[in-house]
Order: C-alpha cells, then structure tokens, then sequence
C-alpha cells in the first residue's frame, strides 16, 4: 500500500481522536523535539513544519493554561494527527524511506483543515500585538 485516501486519513484521526487523555497529550509535548526532527527533513512532512511548530504551541499553551479558547476536540484532533506521526505502525510503515511518511501527511492535512479556524484564531491570540 503506498497511497492513503481521505477516507482512511479520516477514520485513523477520528478513531484516535476519541481516545486521545491526558497522557496523550503529555507524551506529544515530551516528544517536541522528535516531531519537529521528522518535519524539519526532506521528505512529504517538511511542507508542514510551519503548521506544525504552530500547532505544538497551540497544545502546550492549552495544556498549560495560557490559551483556553478552544474546544477541547480541537486539542484532540491535533494530539491525535502528532501522535499518528509518532507511531512507527500505521497505515503504511515509516521504515519505507519516504513513502512511509505520506499517511502521516495525510493525517496531518486533514487534522490541519478540520481545525483551520481555531488554528487561526489561536495565531492571532499568539501573534504580538504592535
């Protein structure tokens, strides 16, 4: 299997979503550094280091009680998207050079444009005022 439809990038964020504790959360903050290393280097995830790097934020400022204006769905979704890139077993094993990042992209994509507009509000939260 070397191609992800939406429907399956969908069902994966979904299923995680709805299991996503406390814990979850807690190891994707402790994992920062190991998430922004497989978006920062070349291959189908490098695209999304900025949303990325914007979207850990988001999680560590709700988790520590800075920013609170959004659902908690959204923080689930998102915790849900960096942990399926964490996950070494997927939809198509990470082992495979290069191909074996294009599911997580996937889920990435998707989890990015279901919260799209949280995302955005939490940037203009997060952006300094002039």
């Amino acid at each position: 299997m070397t191609e992800i439809t939406n429907e399956q990038a969908e069902k994966e964020l979904n299923e995680r979503s709805a299991t996503v504790s406390e814990a979850d959360v807690g190891r994707i903050l402790k994992n920062q550094d190991e998430i922004e290393k497989k978006f920062s280097s070349e291959g189908p995830l490098k695209k999304f280091f900025n949303d990325i790097t914007l979207l850990l934020s988001m999680v560590r400022d709700y988790w520590g009680g800075e920013y609170r204006e959004i659902p908690w769905t959204t923080i689930a979704a998102a915790v849900a998207a960096l942990a399926y890139v964490l996950s070494p077993v997927d939809l198509i094993p990470d082992f495979i050079p290069v191909i074996g990042y294009i599911d997580d992209a996937a889920v990435v994509a998707l989890c990015l444009s279901a919260i799209k507009s949280d995302l955005e509000n939490y940037k203009r939260w997060k952006t300094p005022k002039k």
